[in-house]
């Protein structure tokens, strides 16, 4: 039966069955039917054969054509969501204004069709793919909806009838069974085949799963039949097991099993035949206890114990799972998951795993998801099979392809909060997620080597392993971190403590990661670049995270959640530093940025005390806790100043990258802030001397700290001293200064970071929001780019639109800070703190003195930071305060004030900017309790004698007499001490009961100490080693024989102790500094204070900061006013304690040595801006030397000499000669822009529909090619060669930047480049070069001839002869010509460089550009396009000029040009050919010629002279002259030509007339024609012209097509004058351009209405006294010789007297326009999108294909596949080949995905930039922001004035090879 059924039309029995089965009893069509599957659906067929798809087909449609049945079946749609599923570069679109998860995206059609106006979107491509979320209101708003989903008209739709899917239910599970066998079959582990074949099943199986995929997209209807299919159980029951009878199926099955068993996964069936018990446990036994068996507490049951979740929705089970172990004592460490698959959609999913995802089966499962029931089933078995994912992808070879795929569908799952909720709740999502990110980590852990390496029982993850170097593990954090932004879920993790307790076992593999270690000798073999893996991965996996979790605790509801987070982090941190056996003590030389542990406890216990008001004090541990957690954090600050300090340069750059990534924009609110925060948090609770001692020792200068001019140091070189100073002291400025965490407000957070990015730089938009740190979790919805980020920018910021110079690099809109900003908002600490860069630090400085001196306020020297007010502290912080008022910091203080006034090694202004800047930190933060009592402490109470307290008010004005310091022997201060010293006897004794009372202040320590241990210990500890004293005091300096750096080799020095005489208070110490930085003793008054006025303080140097200091001091306390008062009166020079001061005698030379360089600089500077200054005022003024001697001939100066030329290489001056030619250094290339000329002057539209075209016809390139090809029908070649130039197209352009150079100085230049191995952007085999002086790209050089100037004279000399008489000269000079010698007895230097440079002229542009002649070659092809060189470079100085002579003067243009050079050069050539004197345009100019009859038949005739072109025929006379030529005979040439010019304009006009016209014109001229002006009046001329035409019919006749443009107007005498006029202009442009070239002659401007007079006078063609004020007639320029009307009549015979087919075709060549538009590029559209939606799905028309990289020419609009292997020819590209075949090898061209333009000239090419910016001024390239960008008018037309121009490659700096791959 089912044979023959197979034999039949497949649409007869398709439609045959559904009938059967649409009766009652379908029993019969249901078994003819499955007959009919088993033998059409057999697996065991190849999958490649394409039958049984065709019969699905025909089957399901039931009967009529498959197209028709889907179109059916989308009209059931009831779909109310999009859901289109795009694949990776997909172009999509995201509005944050719309969106409410960040994941949300539109499809193109959705965005367009939907109103998001003045909203938030972008554009972007698609990463790793992803779905349309149009119509999803969980997902997004429904103001946001397209039309079709915002009106829900899926709805609305009719019920499917019952019998339209009846086929489609009975087949379709047997079409998904017969796939699933394929899989099966096809399946083979990786170890077994030695090449994977999975690749191999997929393309057979492509059709199918096509097939399948195009189901899913008829809709809804279709939709719900599949997912009925898929998630039912008992179909799969059925088919899958395989029936008994079906061997192969069975097969089938064995093999699904062996791969579950592979995948390390079991199915239940054998674990019940193994006999393990499975009891069962009930959802509610709760995640705890899944949780703890987790950990590898106490598992329940046996090692295969499988916990069935009974599912509340109809109890059907998702599946069971096994928990995953992490014990290490389990037996099986991997996964012991069981999987059961109960329906099609599981094990569908299962080997769609199996493959690793492959791209088609990913589409067909996402474009399902509309379906909601399969929506629900298919993210529960995703989540069942979440552990066997992680698997795969740890295997995976490709795993980054498989990472796309896995989120591609994830973030489709879980950025539903519903079902995120629902999944969590059922299925246990959290554990799972933890549970599989913990084992993942587990793979790759080793042992951590930080504090003790030996005993060490803390793990880390290993940053080199594949694992964190790929990136392996983000599919699966992002995954997590999805689900946490997603408050329900987030609270339920909070809430479950095992869960946390995980998570912090998790975060803790992080902790102490990628440890760096110092190295001490040399430098490390092998850089490692782990550091990316650690970042990218504390970031990702530990950071974004806690982010997540955080913004769900921002209020007082939540406080349990932070303080749970809190508890386990401490717990978790107890437990880490008992494994790495930390007491107190860090390890030296071992530093790790990585401390998750520290910055989850930070952030939690800022977020508290922000937002939750909880109390800090309730969050903190006990103090030694405290004192254990600062040590890490403080550690990483150390070795920031470290490795700034070079210390660690041995461990390579990546070190300094690890510095720099810590603080950078995307990491420093994870990263560094949470660390100072919590030193901050350590700091106000900890004993502020304790705390300060800890930072000099951690820094590591402790024993710089000392009152004695030389110390050593057994830890730091000397060099290395200053910046670990510095570095010391700014972090305990920024520490006490820094409020992020500790009272600002985020507005006032996001204002300071705006603030200190635009200091340091002007940045664009983009970049700014870029260096904002936000939160960084891109869940937490706070979208940078929101609406305060714009208020906030335009509050501090002011917008500078970019400025466009021609040739000026591309500049962008840039912010700029206000004013008030710099004056009140600039502050230096925040703008150390973000400095990725020390080099920025110094900008911003630069930046702020700029602003100081232009607006007045600062004009002397260099301005110190400014100190900035600080917002007030959090309550719960005060404790900071103390830090600033400590005995440590205020001896510190008093110590580094004493150093640096006596100039010690190593002090800087840095260091003492600092000082001041905490001295004033504490003078403005006092701390509240002590009472402000201005009477000392009794001194008893004080066991520290340096200070009587610990107020720094007080402490101020305290004066130190005594100080007992330990110095080495060699110190300064020992030796004399050998004098006995000069004190009385009284402070002798005194000086012994000192030394007594010290000794009782030593017991008192040592009491104390019982009571503080720890604390007292370490204090006790530095201060023994800073200056210890009584009010007399000491100070001892730790021995250290290992430090011999200060004295010979081999004896250490004996420390002494020493006393110093101090006498000083930090008052006086400031006072005598601001004299020595003012230079001037007494530079305080004693009265100063009472003339101070306290606002000018704000910006200054050091002097107004300790002007400033000792203000506030006197203003917050008498006795310190008192005592500056006092001090003020009796100050004195500082002199060093006892000693005859040599540091003063230092100071003095070394200030005298500054003095001296720095005039020394001054000279050198000077000197060399005056090179300068003369090498550009050469540079400006080189004219073409020929025109600079003309011009002083002018002025009646006759100079004798040659004219000389400076060699720019050897520097020598002098004249051109034969033997040692100069030449200039030019630019040759080819060029077309003549030829893109077009008529109008309405630039063409770039067509951005299928409507819209371009056609090329009508450019000036096309005509003239048209107008040659039509000659050389009929005329004679030789003959027709000489009538047009060519050139219009490829023809070649020279340009000089006007330096000279001797030719074989330039031949030894060029071998010197080609053996310097530097990599040159140009290439110097193809003769390319740098101009030696202004380094303008050349590749030629033009040889200048030699000459005398004085023979000029004679050519300007103004004639008195008669026209005729002229002519005739003319002629015989053209006769002699042949005559001409031509050197060629001797072939000097010069001729050889000559005809070099000839070579390099060919060479430059294609042949095809040259061979216009039947005969490609020959000599009347050379002539043609020699000639036409001249030609091109004339017309293009004419379009640089504007396309007409009015501006008069010489143009930009001219001060390049080479024209005469470049003439000569090409004269010299052309003299090799002799023009026939039969044939030679010239007689036939001047004489009416008797006729003659001698010429043959059968050869065609010259061309008419009608037709001939007249400034062709100019140049050619004027370039096969004998030179030079006098500037009469030139008069006369162009006189003649204007003849034949204004015959032509006339013959031109008449053709355009009707006949009536003609007619009237005729008659009218006729009756003038004897009036003794005839022949300079029109109308007579225009009638005889008419009535010679008209001789012969077909002149006028054969046109009617040609539509006469203006017949419709009447033609007056005005309207026939003005088009005469434009007709003759170009000629005489031209000819006057070429005048000012050759002699020199001034172009005197006019106004455009003038021209033609200007010009004319300008040539002489009308005599200076016919130049009235009446309108001139172009008529009466003429100059006849002849009698015009014969000689009209000759001409007008040679076009009569042409055959008829000749003659039907040559009225064509009449009518001809001269005028051209100037060139242009194409019209662009204003928005982007416009072009990018059309374009960027466009398919090439070569290759029919959409390219990858699409790109436009500018020029012409062609479409072209940029680097696209489909339209290479010959190796080369498209773009190139367009490029040479467009512009001659100048191609400018659009690249549509990245809206960016890229020039091709020859064989480089180069990034031009953008001419689309968005709102902000800025380019996009690559599309990156895919904000709307609109049309930059300027950037166009710079791009458009470079390319008529030619000075791409003079503007553009960076060129490279293409190789033809473009």
């Amino acid at each position: 039966m089912a044979a023959s059924l197979v034999r039949r039309d497949k649409k007869s029995t398709a439609a045959h069955l559904k009938a059967d089965l649409n009766w009652t009893d379908n029993s019969s069509g249901v078994r003819q039917l499955q007959e009919l599957l088993d033998s059409v659906l057999n697996p065991e067929k190849p999958a490649a054969d394409t039958e049984a798809l065709d019969w699905c087909k025909c089957l399901i449609a039931g009967g009529e054509g498959f197209e028709e049945f889907c179109k059916t079946v989308r009209s059931y749609d009831n779909a109310t969501l999009c859901g289109l599923v795009w694949t990776a570069n997909f172009v999509a679109y995201r509005c944050r204004t719309c969106g409410i998860s960040p994941c949300m995206s539109l499809c193109a059609e959705c965005f367009n069709n939907g109103d998001h106006t003045g909203h938030d979107f972008n554009m972007f491509r698609s990463q790793a793919g992803g779905a349309c979320d149009c119509g999803d209101s969980n997902v997004m708003r429904e103001t946001g909806f397209c039309n079709r989903h915002r009106l829900r008209t899926g709805e609305n739709v009719p019920s499917v009838p019952r019998d339209l899917l009846l086929m489609s239910e009975m087949v379709l599970p047997r079409f998904i069974i017969c796939i699933i066998q394929y899989l099966r079959d096809g399946y083979t582990e990786p170890d077994t085949s030695t090449e994977r074949d999975l690749q191999k099943v997929l393309q057979q199986l492509e059709p199918q799963i096509s097939f399948l995929e195009e189901l899913t997209k008829m809709g809804g209807a279709m939709r719900t039949v599949l997912t009925k299919i898929l998630t039912n159980q008992q179909i799969f029951k059925d088919l899958s097991m395989g029936q008994e009878e079906n061997v192969y199926a069975k097969k089938n099955y064995e093999k699904y099993l062996s791969a579950l068993k592979n995948s390390g996964l079991v199915s239940v069936e054998e674990k019940a035949q193994s006999g393990a018990a499975e009891p069962t446990r009930g959802a509610e036994a709760g995640a705890g206890a899944g949780a703890l068996g987790l950990l590898g507490a106490e598992a329940p049951a046996s090692p295969d114990e499988s916990n069935k979740e009974e599912d509340q929705d109809g109890g059907q089970s998702v599946g069971q799972r096994k928990r995953v172990k992490l014990s290490s004592t389990a037996k099986d460490p991997s996964i012991m998951d069981s999987l059961k698959h109960k329906c099609f959609l599981e094990e569908l999913l299962f080997w769609t795993i199996k493959y690793e995802f492959p791209q088609k089966m990913v589409t067909f499962l996402l474009n399902m998801l509309p379906d909601q029931d399969y929506k629900i089933t298919f993210t529960k078995t995703f989540v069942q099979h979440y552990a066997f994912i992680m698997k795969t992808l740890m295997k995976s070879q490709e795993s980054d392809t498989m990472s796309n795929r896995i989120v591609h569908i994830s973030v489709q799952l879980f950025s539903n909060e519903e079902l995120a909720r629902h999944v969590t709740e059922e299925c246990q999502l959290l554990d799972i997620m933890v549970t599989v990110l913990l084992y993942m980590m587990e793979s790759c852990l080793i042992k951590s080597e930080l504090q003790d390496e030996e005993n060490s029982r803390h793990v880390v993850v290993n940053c080199s392993e594949p694992l964190l170097k790929n990136n392996t593990y983000w599919p699966l954090v992002s995954d997590f971190i999805n689900i946490l932004s997603h408050q329900s879920v987030a609270k339920k993790f909070l809430e479950d403590h095992s869960l946390l307790m995980l998570w912090m076992s998790f975060v803790s593999f992080f902790q102490g990661m990628n440890l760096n270690k110092r190295e001490l000798s040399e430098h490390v073999e092998f850089e490692s670049q782990t550091y990316y893996a650690a970042f990218a991965a504390e970031l990702e996996a530990c950071a974004q995270p806690m982010w997540g979790l955080l913004t769900h605790c921002k209020v007082k509801e939540t406080q349990e959640y932070t303080k749970t987070v809190v508890r386990y982090c401490l717990e978790t941190l107890q437990i880490w530093f008992d494994a790495i056996g930390f007491v107190d003590e860090p390890a030296p030389n071992q530093v790790t940025f990585h401390l998750p542990l520290h910055r989850y406890y930070a952030m939690f216990l800022s977020k508290a005390v922000k937002c939750q008001g909880l109390d800090l004090d309730s969050l903190l541990p006990h103090q030694e806790m405290l004192m254990k957690i600062m040590v890490h954090p403080l550690q990483i600050q150390a070795s920031l100043s470290e490795i700034h300090s070079n210390m660690w340069v041995r461990n390579g750059l990546q070190i300094k990258g690890q510095a720099m990534t810590y603080v950078q924009s995307h990491f420093c609110n994870s990263m560094i802030d949470p660390d100072i925060f919590l030193l901050q948090v350590c700091a106000s609770r900890l004993d502020p001397d304790y705390f300060i001692s800890s930072v000099f020792e951690r820094f590591k200068v402790v024993d710089l700290l000392t009152m004695a001019s030389v110390h050593q140091n057994a830890v730091l070189d000397g060099e290395q001293e200053r910046p670990m100073l510095e570095g010391a002291l700014t972090f305990l400025v920024i520490l006490s200064s820094l409020r992020i965490h500790l009272g600002m407000a985020d507005d006032e957070i996001l204002r300071a970071e705006m603030v200190s990015q635009l200091c340091m730089n002007d940045r664009t938009h983009s970049s700014l929001l870029d260096l904002i740190p936000e939160n960084p979790n891109p869940k937490s919805g706070i979208v940078p780019g929101s609406c305060s980020f714009e208020e906030m920018l335009s509050a501090v910021a002011d917008f500078k639109a970019p400025v466009f110079e021609p040739g000026g690099s591309m500049q962008q809109g840039m912010y700029t800070p206000k004013e008030e900003v710099w004056e009140k908002e600039f502050d230096p600490i925040m703008v150390v703190l973000r400095t990725v860069y020390r080099r920025d630090v110094q900008s911003a400085m630069d930046r702020y003195s700029a602003f100081l001196k232009q607006s007045g306020m600062h004009t002397t020297g260099n301005p110190w930071p400014p100190y900035k007010e600080r917002t007030p502290l959090h309550p719960c912080y005060k404790g900071l305060d103390r830090l600033l008022h400590c005995k440590t910091l205020h001896i510190v203080i008093f110590t580094l004030l004493y150093k640096i006034w006596l100039d010690h090694s190593n002090m800087s202004e840095h260091v003492l900017c600092m000082v001041l800047y905490l001295i004033e930190l504490g003078l403005d933060n006092q701390v509240q309790e002590d009472k402000e009592d201005e009477e000392p402490c009794i001194e008893e109470h004080c066991h520290d004698s340096w200070f009587p307290g610990t107020n720094l008010l007080s402490n101020l004005h305290h004066v130190i007499n005594y100080v007992r310091v330990r110095v080495p022997e060699t110190a300064p201060e020992v030796k004399r001490e050998k004098d006995p010293p000069p004190s009385t006897s009284t402070e002798a004794s005194n000086f012994g009961q000192n030394s007594r009372r010290l000794t009782g202040n030593w017991r008192e320590n040592v009491r104390e100490a019982q009571v503080f241990s720890l604390v007292a210990e370490r204090r006790r500890k530095f201060q023994e080693i800073i200056n210890r004293s009584s009010t007399e005091a000491s100070q001892v300096v730790r021995p250290k024989s290992s430090s011999t750096r200060w004295v010979p080799p081999g004896t250490p020095p004996q420390l002494v102790t020493e006393i110093l005489e101090i006498r000083e208070s930090m008052l006086s110490l400031l006072i005598k500094l601001h004299q020595k930085l003012s230079a001037k003793q007494n530079s305080l008054s004693a009265t100063w204070l009472e003339d101070m006025e306290t606002n000018s303080h704000a910006h200054g140097d050091g002097i107004t900061a300790i002007e400033r200091i000792l203000t506030k001091a006197a203003t917050r306390s008498r006795q310190s006013k008192r005592s500056i008062q006092e001090i003020c009166g009796k100050v004195s020079p500082p002199v060093a304690p006892k000693k005859n001061s040599p540091t003063d005698k230092k100071t003095m030379d070394k200030d005298e040595r500054r003095q001296r360089a720095r005039e020394r600089q001054q000279k050198l500077l000077a000197e060399f801006a005056s090179r300068q200054k003369s090498f550009m005022e050469t540079a400006m003024d080189v004219e073409s030397p020929d025109a600079e001697a003309a011009m002083d001939l002018g002025a009646s100066e006759v100079m004798e000499s040659e004219v000389l030329y400076d060699c720019v290489i050897c520097g020598q001056s002098g004249p051109s000669t034969e033997d040692r030619p100069t030449g200039l250094v030019v630019l040759l290339q080819a060029s077309s822009v003549l030829g893109h000329r077009c008529k109008s002057d309405e630039t063409k539209k770039l067509p951005t529909t299928d409507d819209e075209h371009i056609y090329p016809a009508d450019t000036c390139g096309a005509a003239h090619d048209v107008r040659l090809a039509l000659m050389q029908r009929f005329f004679k070649d030789s003959s027709c060669l000489q009538s047009v130039s060519i050139g219009w197209e490829g023809g070649v352009y020279v340009q000089t930047c006007g330096h000279t150079l001797h030719i074989d100085c330039h031949k030894s230049y060029m071998v010197s480049l080609r053996n310097d191995q530097v990599l040159q952007g140009f290439s110097v085999d193809k003769g390319e070069f740098t101009c030696p002086l202004c380094r303008q790209f050349a590749n030629s050089v033009l040889p200048c001839r030699p000459g005398r100037s004085t023979e000029v004279v004679s050519w300007h000399m103004p004639t008195n002869k008669k026209t005729a008489v002229l002519v005739k000269e003319v002629e015989d000079l053209q006769e002699q010509l042949g005559l001409f010698p031509v050197s060629t007895t001797t072939e000097s230097n010069l001729s050889k460089e000559m005809e070099s440079v000839i070579k390099d002229i060919k060479n430059t542009t294609q042949r095809k550009y040259m061979d216009y002649g039947k005969n490609p070659g020959s000599p009347d092809n050379d002539f043609l396009f020699m000639y036409s060189v001249a030609r091109t470079n004339l017309e293009l100085e004419l379009v640089h000029r504007g396309g007409n002579l009015c501006s008069g003067g010489a143009s930009a243009a001219a001060k390049r040009s080479c024209l005469n050079q470049l003439f000569h050069v090409l004269a010299m050539h052309m003299r090799l050919y002799s023009i026939d004197s039969a044939y030679n345009p010239w007689t036939r100019l001047t004489q009416v010629a008797q006729r003659r009859d001698d010429c043959l038949d059968d050869e065609r005739p010259e061309v008419p002279m009608l037709f001939r072109d007249c400034p062709s025929l100019l140049i050619i006379f004027v370039l096969t002259m004998p030179q030079p030529l006098r500037k009469e005979h030139f008069i006369c040439l162009v006189r003649m030509l204007y003849n034949l010019q204004y015959t032509q304009a006339l013959a031109s006009l008449s053709a355009k007339f009707s006949p009536e016209e003609r007619q009237a014109w005729s008659t009218s001229g006729a009756l003038k024609k004897n009036a003794f002006d005839a022949e300079k009046s029109y109308d007579a001329l225009l009638s005889h012209v008419i009535g010679e035409l008209s001789k012969v019919k077909t002149v006028y006749d054969v046109n009617p097509e040609v539509p006469s443009m203006l017949s419709s107007s009447v033609w007056s005498p005005h309207s026939i004058e003005y088009s005469l006029q434009q007709f003759c202009l170009p000629y005489l442009r031209l000819s006057c351009l070429l005048q000012h070239h050759l002699y020199g002659d001034k172009l005197s401007g006019c106004p455009e209405v003038e021209e033609f007079s200007g010009l004319a006078g300008c040539l002489g063609l009308l005599a200076p006294a016919l130049q009235p004020s009446n309108p001139i007639y172009s008529a009466s320029c003429l100059d006849w010789t002849v009698n015009a009307f014969d000689l009209m009549t000759q001409w007008c015979s040679e076009v009569t007297g042409l055959s008829d087919t000749q003659a039907k075709k040559s009225i064509t060549l009449l009518v001809q326009d001269p005028q051209w538009a100037s060139p242009h590029l194409l019209h662009l559209p204003d928005h982007y999108n416009i072009i990018f939606q059309y374009y960027h799905k466009k398919a090439c028309t070569a290759c029919k294909k959409v390219p990858k990289d699409p790109a436009l020419c500018l020029v012409c609009g062609t479409f072209v596949c940029l680097k696209g292997l489909c339209c290479k020819q010959q190796g080369i590209c498209e773009c190139v080949l367009h490029s040479q075949h467009c512009g001659a090898a100048t191609g400018i061209f659009l690249l549509i995905n990245a809206s960016v333009i890229i020039i091709i000239r020859g064989h480089r090419f180069c990034l031009w930039g953008s001419v689309y910016l968005d709102a902000h001024g800025e380019e996009d390239r690559d599309l990156r922001r895919g904000k709307p960008l609109f049309l930059c008018v300027e950037r166009y037309r710079v791009l458009q004035q470079q390319w008529v121009s030619h000075t791409f490659d003079h503007i553009n700096k960076r060129w490279g090879p293409h190789y033809n791959g473009l």
